[in-house]
């Protein structure tokens, strides 16, 4: 983009007009003005005192000064070329995933459109599309059951992520629960994180059954380290449909205040989602609480033009020095 670093410069062009308004008023006071040029005998011998050719030579006079200092005026005015630059910095947090693979997780007691689907194909679906849209965080994700156990590192391959967890299988880490150890796993993949960056979210559909350490103690040691805990209770109280040749019914635990107490203890929130719309807005709603904080640097590069006119208005003003010799040398013709 084109422009001029000082504009209000422009303002020195009608300087000479000023001058010329202001100095009669002056010189009135005085005496006659009279514009004295400094060469007016080598102009007479030059033309034999003709008029007409000393009008000519002194408009010429006046034309180049008026384009020296029209140049120079430009040249004040600092025009230069001028390319903005915006450099986005983001500061994106650490976000492990801890999912529940318990046999549980198979009750179909969520739905696609009119489809039955088990409550992991739902988990799948939501979670993936919300580790889509954490466009500038690290992603981890830790699978648990009888175990748990770290599937992905912290990685900004958002498309691995949701890929692995797209394969995951129901029991694959035993058919238990183990809270505790998956939040204790979690903390150890986010403890050396930058601080105030670090969040883990819990989706589970149960209650602790197989953990070494336990839950309360995990979120503890969480909060220790400044880690938040999203705890998200999946899946509807009472007895639910599992497959099967038949379709069977089972009953499913869920210990609500236990994923409550873990999420306060860390200065995190709970939910509960017994239906695919809820568990939708609750992962929307962690979305919101937990935006990749953004600064934006705009750098600006100048490229001075100022030369140019500077280096005619130079031009014009040799032109103006050399006029006299100029003109002698048409008055030694003009003898001759």
């Amino acid at each position: 983009m084109f422009t001029f670093a000082w504009p209000s410069m422009i303002l020195l062009l009608a300087l000479p007009l000023l001058a010329r308004y202001l100095l009669p008023r002056i010189s009135g006071r005085i005496g006659k003005a009279v514009i004295r040029f400094p060469h007016m005998e080598t102009l007479k011998k030059a033309f034999g005192g003709s008029s007409l050719q000393l009008n000519l030579t002194l408009k010429a006079f006046l034309l180049l000064a008026s384009l020296f200092w029209i140049c120079l005026t430009l040249a004040l005015m600092q025009p230069q070329i001028v390319n903005k630059r915006e450099d986005v910095q983001t500061e994106g947090y650490d976000i492990m995933l801890a999912v529940d693979l318990s046999g549980s997780m198979q009750a179909m007691d969520f739905s696609s459109g009119w489809t039955p689907v088990t409550r992991l194909d739902i988990a799948k679906s939501v979670v993936g599309n919300f580790v889509k849209e954490r466009n500038e965080d690290r992603i981890g994700l830790v699978l648990f059951g009888d175990f748990a156990y770290q599937y992905a590192p912290l990685t900004m391959d958002h498309d691995a992520v949701v890929k692995m967890l797209n394969e995951t299988v129901i029991s694959m880490a035993g058919d238990g629960t183990a809270i505790g150890d998956a939040i204790g796993l979690s903390v150890k993949a986010l403890r050396d994180r930058p601080e105030k960056s670090r969040v883990i979210i819990l989706l589970t559909d149960g209650e602790d059954t197989a953990s070494s350490i336990p839950p309360i103690q995990a979120a503890k040691l969480a909060k220790q380290y400044g880690i938040k805990i999203y705890t998200i209770g999946i899946g509807k109280k009472g007895p639910v449909m599992v497959p099967g040749p038949m379709g069977m019914m089972t009953r499913t635990v869920k210990n609500e205040n236990l994923l409550r107490i873990m999420a306060e203890t860390t200065g995190g929130s709970s939910f509960e989602a017994a239906d695919t719309t809820t568990l939708v807005k609750v992962y929307e709603k962690i979305n919101q609480l937990e935006k990749t904080k953004v600064e934006s640097r705009e750098y600006v590069i100048r490229t001075p033009l100022f030369r140019y006119p500077l280096a005619v208005a130079l031009l014009f003003l040799a032109c103006i020095a050399l006029l006299p010799l100029l003109l002698q040398g048409d008055g030694r013709r003009a003898h001759a």
